[in-house]
C-alpha cells in the first residue's frame, strides 16, 4: 500500500519512514496494544491511507486531524529559522508539491481530494471505522471522541501543534502505545517540544532514528 499512495504521488514521506510507520503498526498488533490510530497533519492523504488500511485489518478506527487548506504559521519563539523560513515560502505561493504538482496547502476543497483519495483505496471516510476531522487541533481533538490510542503519527511540523498533540494523547495510550515524530529530525520546534515532552514523562521512551517512535513504558 505504501509503494501506491507513493506512485500517486500522495505523501511526502520516503520509504525508509514508511517502513517505521508500517512496522509500528504490525508492532502494535502482535503485541495487543489496544487503541485507535490517530493521525496529526494529513496533508494528501498518502499516510492516513496506510494507517487506516492497517486500522481496518486490525478492527480499529482511523482518526484524521487537519486543516486541510493552508497550513498555520510557526508561532512559538521556539521554532528555529528554518521554520519560519519554510512557512515564508508556503505563504508565498511558490511552494513546490510532489512530482511537479501544486502544493496541497494551494487546493481548493482539499478534505474532499483527500476523501477521494481515501475511497480510492479502499479505506472510505465513513465517519466511524474512517474519520477526518478538520480545524485547528485544538478546536477538532476534544470533540473528536477519541479515548484510546495506540499509534499517533504526528506530522505538524512546528513546536506548538507537537506540543499539543503529545499532551493530549499521550493520557489514552496504553503501555506499548506508540507516538511516530516525523519532524523530530527537520524542524528544531518539533525536537524540543518532544525533548521537553519526555524530560517530564518518565513513562515514555525516546527510540530514536529517522522518524522517532516514543513508546509507553
Amino acid at each position: 500500500m505504501s509503494k501506491k499512495v507513493r506512485d500517486a504521488r500522495l505523501t511526502y514521506l520516503n520509504p525508509r519512514k514508511f517502513l517505521r510507520l508500517e512496522a509500528a503498526a504490525e508492532r502494535l498488533s502482535n503485541e495487543g496494544v489496544k487503541g485507535d490510530f490517530c493521525e496529526f497533519g494529513v496533508a494528501l492523504g498518502g499516510s492516513g491511507i496506510v494507517m487506516a488500511d492497517y486500522a481496518k485489518r486490525q478492527s480499529r478506527a482511523f482518526h484524521g486531524f487537519d486543516v486541510f487548506e493552508m497550513i498555520p504559521p510557526p508561532e512559538s519563539e521556539k521554532d528555529g529559522t528554518r521554520a519560519k523560513e519554510r512557512y515564508e515560502t508556503i505563504a508565498s505561493g511558490t511552494s513546490e508539491g510532489i512530482g511537479g504538482d501544486i502544493y496541497y496547502g494551494y487546493i481548493d476543497n482539499l478534505i474532499d481530494k483527500v476523501k477521494g483519495s481515501f475511497a480510492q483505496f479502499g479505506v472510505a471516510v465513513d465517519g466511524e471505522a474512517v474519520v477526518l476531522h478538520q480545524g485547528l487541533f485544538e478546536d477538532s481533538w476534544p470533540g473528536s471522541g477519541v479515548t484510546s490510542v495506540a499509534l499517533a503519527h504526528i506530522d505538524c511540523d512546528w513546536y506548538d501543534p507537537v506540543k499539543y498533540c503529545l499532551e493530549q494523547v499521550a493520557d489514552l495510550m496504553a503501555p506499548g502505545a506508540m507516538f511516530l515524530i516525523d519532524d523530530y529530525n527537520d524542524y528544531g520546534g518539533a525536537r524540543l517540544a518532544v525533548d521537553e515532552f519526555i524530560a517530564g514523562r518518565p513513562d515514555f521512551m525516546l527510540e530514536a532514528v529517522p522518524n522517532p517512535y516514543l513508546v509507553k513504558v
